[in-house]
């Protein structure tokens, strides 16, 4: 079942992470969209090991942030394992990648900093 895309106001909408079909952006890349709020786009991104990002990830106007639940993300030499948190503000780019695989909770704001 595919959540809803946002949550109402008043709502309380619990989501089984693993059961919302992921869509693959690339080899060994899949993403799984999360219901958000007004603003935010959250995502659980799953990446295989040795998985990169299939395009650099450019963030003009708007932000984004993740938090990595399991295994390793790297963004250019800096290695982020389980625990990290990594926000990127307007006018960043970036094209993370994993030797060991990883999993990420993360959110794309939709409305400038």
């Amino acid at each position: 079942m595919t959540p809803p895309e946002q949550v109402l106001p008043g709502q309380m909408l619990p989501v089984a992470v693993d059961e919302v079909p992921p869509v693959e952006l690339g080899p060994g890349v899949r993403v799984r969209t999360l219901p958000g709020m007004p603003g935010i786009r959250p995502w659980v991104i799953d990446l295989d090991p040795g998985a990169v990002w299939p395009h650099l990830d450019v963030h003009e106007a708007y932000g984004e942030a993740y938090y990595v639940v399991s295994g390793e993300v790297i963004e250019g030499d800096r290695v982020h394992g389980p625990g990290a948190y990594v926000a990127f503000g307007p006018r960043t780019s970036h094209r993370p990648r994993t030797e060991t695989g990883a999993r990420a909770f993360g959110f794309n704001y939709d409305v400038p900093a």
